[in-house]
């Protein structure tokens, strides 16, 4: 059968909202934001940005300053094409806190991994991520859908990264559920 579908009857509909893949953007295709909002099940630019934010934030409180200044080196690209201000920004400026305060604790403390240190396990970063982010979810599925927007945001950074990079970050991650879902991403 011939899919007589005009231009004229698909203007004004949002792709991300069918399931057609002709109007779908390929994922290599999307913006930072856009990959982390579509994936992650968030309804606005705004959303994931805010909870990008968090999970960056989780992360770095793993990580030495040196390590989180890697990879702030490596993650200059637009996080989203727009004319909106508010979300004008390079990726990295996502992963500098956009708290002040928060920012410079970050880098003056000690990592949250390693001998006698306070540890993050997987169940903390992920109550963490959820708490900070903010995530208004199925209350039935909270962990599904916790784990699916984390994921969404790994996989973005991924795309940012070199390999030494990803593999660096692997290492800080806690095991047992948030290491293997950056392996996954």
């Amino acid at each position: 059968m011939v899919d007589k579908t005009t231009e004229r009857e698909i203007q004004g509909l949002d792709p991300t909202e069918t399931e057609d893949s002709r109007l779908a953007i390929a994922d290599k295709d999307r913006s930072f934001l856009e990959y982390v909002m579509v994936e992650g099940g968030f309804a606005e630019p705004y959303d994931a940005r805010d909870f990008t934010e968090v999970v960056f934030r989780v992360m770095r409180d793993l990580m030495t300053t040196e390590s989180a200044d890697r990879v702030a080196d490596e993650l200059h690209e637009e996080a989203m094409p727009t004319a909106e201000k508010a979300l004008q920004m390079e990726v990295t400026d996502l992963w500098k806190d956009s708290n002040p305060l928060v920012g410079f604790l970050s880098r003056v403390r000690p990592p949250w991994q390693g001998p006698g240190i306070f540890k993050i396990d997987s169940d903390r970063f992920f109550f963490r991520v959820a708490n900070e982010g903010g995530l208004r979810r199925d209350p039935t599925n909270k962990d599904a859908e916790r784990k699916k927007a984390v994921k969404a945001v790994f996989t973005a950074t991924k795309r940012e990264l070199s390999e030494e990079r990803i593999q660096e970050i692997a290492t800080w991650l806690p095991e047992n559920g948030v290491r293997e879902l950056w392996e996954q991403a």
